[in-house]
């Protein structure tokens, strides 16, 4: 059992480090406005917006999640690899033009672009309240990582509440002083450490199982003696193939507040897409961590958790310095991605419900958005999060699922006109009622992801009550899919061809 006490400084350095580098982000700028709190100015190049995306989407699943899902099922947890790969393609292709909606019509949260798209504040509205219970899930995810690895780390001294209030408290702090601007400074800092972190400590731990500097052997071994790991549905018997694949439909399916926000923070449409083609370099942080989940396959067959696959191997294995170093990374890892969900929430709330339901000034809503992160965390995500909500991986995919239900609003943005604002409406009331009932009270039917469920309702409502109904004005139409879709027959002009390629 470990006894020193260094790997618990380093892990709890790594919040100072955080905090320093989250409130030097402000500099002198007034952060009161939403177009700077939310999305920094549209002001981050290549590199920082890379670093951003990048950290923000692996979180804490790297380094608990993804690795837990390696020991309790094997292969399926590569369901990641079609749902990264995916991203970084949803960001080459729309950033841009979400990008390019932002800079013309304003827009500084998705569920604005949705409100003007369809002329509909209530929409907005409606969109950024069903947004946010998935991003909540998804902050609460992140928050009890955290609060977890300080469990672990100071052996029991930092229970999970005071990990829980820590954390919280750290974000807070930063980003009410610094918004965006703090998400993109931590961020490219926290995207290089877990990186680093995670090779080392995945090819440390490998050539301690193995002898090898390496992951073949690795392999081998789970095909002797775990062969069922290997082949899909996996180990554990609890997990349908049914499941596997309607989880990767759903997720694919989500468009999270935070990516559209990041988007929107570039400078240009050019930067989005250069920054899209790098992401997938990044991904491969994952890879180490979840062959630290297959060696614990063979050499820790009886845990508890297995979320805590990674940190039980590390605190029997590895010295203790690189035990701190897992500590530091994998709250990298949260902290990375809780903030800019907790931040996406705030902002949404504030500008999408409180100021058209108010009618606030830009000015007040600016205010009410950095105010609002301290209820978000101190009434909702710190009581969830401390109450221990089970796997983390599955509150992921149930989060994803009332997420996707909002997809009727992006294809009556990106691809289809005549989509109305009641269409969409209907859709994404309808989809997130079956949603609630098959995740809660009659759980993913015959092995199919609740959410799944509820898109095979929304989105036949979507059409059917669009085709009904009236669209939004022409012109306002036009000059979404003058960006959206250039090549459309009614938009083919030399005007609309300027319009759609922003910043190039």
């Amino acid at each position: 059992m470990m006894t020193s006490s260094l790997p618990l400084w380093i892990t709890v350095g790594y919040i100072a480090i955080a905090m320093t580098i989250g409130l030097a982000a402000r500099g002198r700028r007034s952060m009161n406005s939403l177009e700077e709190w939310g999305v920094a100015g549209r002001s981050m190049g290549p590199v920082t917006l890379y670093l951003l995306i990048a950290a923000g989407s692996v979180s804490a699943y790297t380094f608990m999640g993804a690795p837990g899902w390696a020991w309790a099922k094997g292969v399926p947890v590569l369901y990641v690899v079609i749902y990264l790969g995916y991203l970084a393609l949803v960001a080459w292709y729309f950033g841009p033009r979400v990008w390019a909606f932002g800079a013309r019509f304003g827009h500084v949260t998705q569920a604005s672009a949705i409100a003007d798209r369809y002329q509909s504040p209530a929409l907005g509205a409606l969109a950024a309240l069903v947004m946010s219970v998935g991003s909540i899930a998804y902050a609460v995810l992140q928050t009890v990582g955290s609060a977890y690895i300080l469990l672990v780390m100071s052996g029991g001294a930092i229970p999970v509440w005071a990990g829980v209030l820590l954390v919280l408290g750290a974000i807070s702090v930063y980003l009410y002083v610094s918004g965006q601007r703090a998400i993109g400074r931590t961020n490219v800092f926290q995207g290089i450490l877990m990186f680093a972190v995670a090779w080392i400590i995945g090819l440390w731990a490998a050539h301690g199982a193995t002898g090898e500097w390496g992951f073949v052997e690795v392999f081998r071994q789970v095909q002797q003696n775990n062969p069922e790991f290997l082949t899909l549905p996996g180990g554990g018997g609890d997990m349908s193939f049914a499941f596997w694949t309607t989880s990767i439909i759903v997720s694919m399916l989500s468009f999270m507040p935070p990516v559209w926000t990041q988007w929107m923070s570039a400078t240009s449409a050019r930067t989005i897409r250069l920054s899209a083609t790098a992401l997938p370099t990044y991904y491969l942080v994952i890879l180490p961590m979840i062959v630290v989940g297959f060696i614990g396959i063979y050499s820790l067959p009886d845990l508890e958790r297995a979320d805590t696959v990674v940190l039980e191997y590390a605190m029997a294995n590895l010295p203790v310095v690189l035990v701190g170093l897992l500590g530091a990374g994998t709250l990298a890892a949260s902290m990375s991605s809780s903030e800019p969900f907790i931040h996406s929430v705030a902002l949404s709330w504030s500008r999408d419900v409180l100021q058209p339901g108010f009618k606030l000034s830009d000015e007040r809503a600016g205010r009410m958005a950095r105010w609002l992160i301290f209820p978000i965390m101190a009434f909702i995500i710190a009581p969830l999060a401390i109450a221990e909500p089970g796997n983390l991986v599955m509150i992921l995919l149930i989060g994803l699922g009332f997420a996707s239900q909002v997809l009727p609003a992006f294809i009556g943005m990106f691809f289809w006109p005549g989509a109305t604002a009641k269409g969409v409406f209907a859709g994404i009331v309808s989809g997130f009622v079956v949603t609630v009932a098959l995740i809660t009270i009659w759980p993913h039917p015959l092995g199919i992801h609740g959410g799944f469920w509820g898109l095979m309702l929304n989105l036949p409502v979507f059409v059917i009550v669009s085709r009904l109904t009236s669209p939004a004005p022409a012109e306002v139409v036009e000059r979404f899919f003058r960006i959206a879709a250039p090549w459309h027959h009614s938009f083919k002009t030399d005007e609309v061809s300027a319009v759609a390629r922003p910043g190039q």
